[in-house]
């Protein structure tokens, strides 16, 4: 299958409700170009450097999604080009893109990342520590920063109702957030989770944002 059959076969299948981040990390733009061609425009990069070259070679209309762990000495390559950062995995994390976006006069959309999974590997807020958050925002909300929602990651396994169980917990958290706060986080209202290996259960979840790379771009050659 072509990276543009990929594309179609994709916005036939999802519903209207969720939307398609192509993970084009460690892909050449000329591969992002297909996807781009076949109507893609929501394009998703982990890491800093790669982004920055990829913004300034490819379309401006291209939408950017940062979607890895993002260090604090990296924001000034990341902030002014992404439309949404999935992975804000800890307050210090949050302070400091607040602080940069107030500096530089932006509005940074953020998604909070929930550690859901069973694997130490994984980043992300326990459920105590998001709602403590929470609640600090909503005594003292943040000027740079919009938050849109939560991010997570089931873990990497075979088992169907592990994986179920996980995005279940991550919807029931979401919903639990969004009709407390949805107040004073108007825009609370995407469910980013789902990735090439588990995005049908995630969409059966409840997802409105799946992260597919491998699906479209194929194997990803990590040595570049």
């Amino acid at each position: 299958m072509s990276i543009s059959s990929e594309i179609e076969r994709l916005n036939k299948e999802l519903p209207s409700t969720v939307k398609l981040v192509a993970v084009s990390k460690f892909n050449p733009s000329e591969a992002i170009m297909e996807a781009y061609q076949a109507g893609q425009r929501v394009f998703g990069e982990s890491r800093p450097q790669e982004l920055l070259q990829k913004v300034q070679e490819l379309p401006r209309d291209i939408q950017w999604h940062f979607i890895g762990h993002l260090q604090t000495n990296k924001l000034k390559m990341v902030l002014p080009y992404a439309a949404l950062i999935h992975s804000v995995d800890s307050e210090r994390l949050l302070m400091e893109i607040n602080k940069y976006a107030v500096k530089n006069n932006l509005k940074v959309k953020c998604l909070l990342e929930l550690f859901v999974a069973q694997e130490e590997t994984k980043q992300g807020f326990s459920n105590e520590e998001l709602m403590e958050l929470m609640e600090k925002l909503q005594q003292e909300p943040l000027q740079g920063v919009e938050i849109c929602g939560l991010m997570g990651m089931a873990s990497f396994v075979e088992d169907e109702q592990q994986i179920r169980g996980e995005f279940a917990a991550l919807k029931e958290t979401f919903d639990q957030v969004r009709e407390k706060y949805i107040s004073t986080h108007p825009n609370f209202n995407e469910l980013s989770m789902g990735m090439s290996g588990d995005y049908r259960i995630a969409v059966e979840m409840g997802s409105t944002m799946v992260r597919i790379g491998t699906t479209i771009f194929g194997a990803r050659n990590y040595s570049k």
